[in-house]
């Protein structure tokens, strides 16, 4: 345990020293760099900067995370997971209120108290026995609510996908956040790092999934986070995407070219299952189903559009 408890400390430090070195020097750099899409402006600076979360993933937190994973037994893995997402409850519970969701804020209240009274200190999640739901809200989404544009996508240096709008909530965000206010230091850097190595640890599978899943892993991480966060602003039931650009975005539709083509080949189907990975289900949109439809039925909790993505630690 003392060799974790240095870990994870020694994890804290550093990367409040990279992120705080790199995001400055990382967002100095946006002036520089040309506007290829209206949401990406910043294409070719955040592919950089997303190209070094990779390395120090890959090189740093995935080694630790597999070494935590291999430490400490499952149970105890699940009791740290639930202490850092009762102290998050906090913040969650404030943005509910702020967007006037009186019932969830109510819920979220009721959860930190039932988990800090009877879950001893929310190292075991009774509420979620009790039937009260979880809730995800941040400064970003209460922005949004409100109408905010989310502004350019970004990615940060150690805290990955964002939009200004995000993260300008992230930063502010911060005053709400308990763990702000642990004293001394030494004991917050402590805890920032085990909620950081936690994190990680718990996505290692869905990592090899974007690995194994994405040919291009940037466009999959930005199109799955901006899509997520849509859904969430919008409660599960988001309006349909507008394209910047319809005669780039839409393929052109050719009368002639469809109606020599037999109906029983069903060229669409084919191109996608060769370009599905192996065993993959291709499902193609029922052509009554509206994608406002489709949204309909995509639950809270699906792995799609996802919480988190890495590379990144960006906490809820």
């Amino acid at each position: 345990m003392k060799a974790l408890s240095k870990v994870t400390m020694s994890v804290g430090l550093s990367l409040r020293r990279i992120a705080l070195c790199s995001l400055v020097l990382g967002l100095a750099a946006c002036a520089s760099v040309q506007a290829p899409t209206k949401s990406d402006p910043f294409e070719s600076m955040n592919r950089t900067i997303f190209e070094f979360n990779d390395a120090v993933d890959r090189f740093a937190l995935k080694p630790v995370a597999k070494a935590y994973n291999r430490t400490l037994p499952k149970g105890v893995r699940t009791s740290v997971a639930n202490f850092f997402s009762n102290l998050g409850d906090v913040s969650v519970m404030a943005n509910n209120l702020l967007q006037g969701k009186i019932t969830a804020g109510t819920e979220d209240l009721m959860r930190i108290s039932i988990n800090t009274l009877f879950g001893i200190g929310g190292l075991f999640d009774v509420a979620s026995a009790a039937g009260l739901p979880k809730h995800q809200a941040d400064l970003g989404l209460t922005l949004g609510h409100y109408g905010v544009a989310s502004g350019p996508y970004l990615v940060l240096p150690i805290f990955g996908p964002s939009t200004l709008r995000d993260m300008t909530g992230l930063l502010v965000g911060r005053e709400v956040d308990p763990m702000t206010y642990i004293d001394p230091v030494a004991l917050r850097n402590q805890a920032y790092g085990l909620r950081v190595v936690n994190v990680r640890a718990s996505l290692l599978d869905a990592n090899d999934l974007l690995e194994d899943a994405a040919l291009d892993k940037y466009s999959f991480v930005r199109q799955a986070y901006l899509q997520r966060r849509q859904y969430l602003i919008y409660d599960g039931n988001p309006p349909p995407p507008e394209y910047e650009d319809a005669d780039d975005d839409v393929p052109g539709y050719d009368t002639e070219a469809e109606s020599a083509v037999p109906h029983t080949a069903q060229p669409e189907v084919a191109e996608k299952e060769e370009l599905a990975p192996q065993g993959a289900r291709v499902e193609l949109l029922d052509e009554k189903e509206t994608p406002a439809e489709a949204n309909k039925s995509i639950p809270a909790s699906q792995g799609l559009p996802p919480l988190r993505t890495f590379p990144s630690l960006r906490l809820p």
